[in-house]
């Protein structure tokens, strides 16, 4: 007689929320704490992993100055899985690092997740994970719209064909050792990458794409807010 198989268990996931940039493009101002649609805009993002059946725990990684007022937010708008606050570093790879070994120890997996994207769904980070969990590394793109062009000399060179290219979304989700090794790497190679599928790539480890969304905007410059505002007031019609 055979014995009943054993359902698995998902792996523990543990969203890092990068929330440690200056806000230069912003003119100065911390874009993260400006209105959107009457909530800051790191509310939305990190009320968007608490709901995600998918995450755990979330881990918020911000500059010194910030983790009072980003603490003091969480609690205010019922963000029940933020386990710990922490200082970022002078880098983007830094901050990450910081981030993860801050996660809880049985967390499997990471959700690196740029604390300005307020409007990701639950569809986006779930099917991330389940990527993830699969092999080892993903993250969401979307097709590219425009005509891509190489320039050289101010000159258009070339054209880059389309159907080639995606822009990369977060969150991007890692098995948990794996992307310690590939940031690891980075930092003592002095390297920097502007996302982190770039530095697990570095090793020579593969990140599946899977579907983002084109409302899944980062809040980068000040035209982005009424951009992100007009996506909420659609998904309430």
């Amino acid at each position: 007689m055979f014995g009943k198989r054993k359902k698995q268990t998902p792996p523990a996931v543990c969203a890092v929320i990068v929330a440690a940039g200056s806000s230069r493009r912003m003119g100065g101002e911390n874009k993260l704490l400006l209105p959107l649609a009457g909530a800051p805009v790191l509310a939305h993002t990190l009320s968007a992993f608490e709901r995600c059946a998918a995450v755990r725990d979330i881990v918020l990684v911000c500059r010194e100055q910030d983790i009072l007022p980003y603490t003091e937010l969480a609690q205010a708008y019922g963000v029940s899985k933020l386990r710990t606050v922490t200082r970022g570093g002078d880098s983007r790879t830094a901050s990450v690092l910081a981030g993860v070994a801050a996660a809880p120890e049985d967390a499997a997996l990471v959700a690196v997740h740029d604390g300005a994207r307020p409007l990701v769904s639950d569809r986006i980070i779930s099917e991330a994970v389940r990527a993830a969990a699969d092999c080892g590394a993903a993250a969401p793109v979307v097709a590219v719209k425009d005509s891509i062009k190489r320039i050289e000399n101010g000159l258009i060179a070339a054209d880059v064909p389309r159907d080639t290219l995606a822009a990369v979304q977060t969150p991007q989700v890692f098995d948990r050792a794996l992307l310690t090794r590939a940031l690891t790497a980075a930092a003592r190679g002095g390297r920097t990458f502007t996302d982190d599928c770039a530095a697990v790539e570095a090793l020579g480890h593969a990140v599946r794409a899977t579907d983002g969304a084109y409302e899944n905007i980062k809040i980068t410059t000040p035209e982005d807010i009424p951009v992100a505002e007009a996506f909420l007031q659609r998904e309430e019609l």
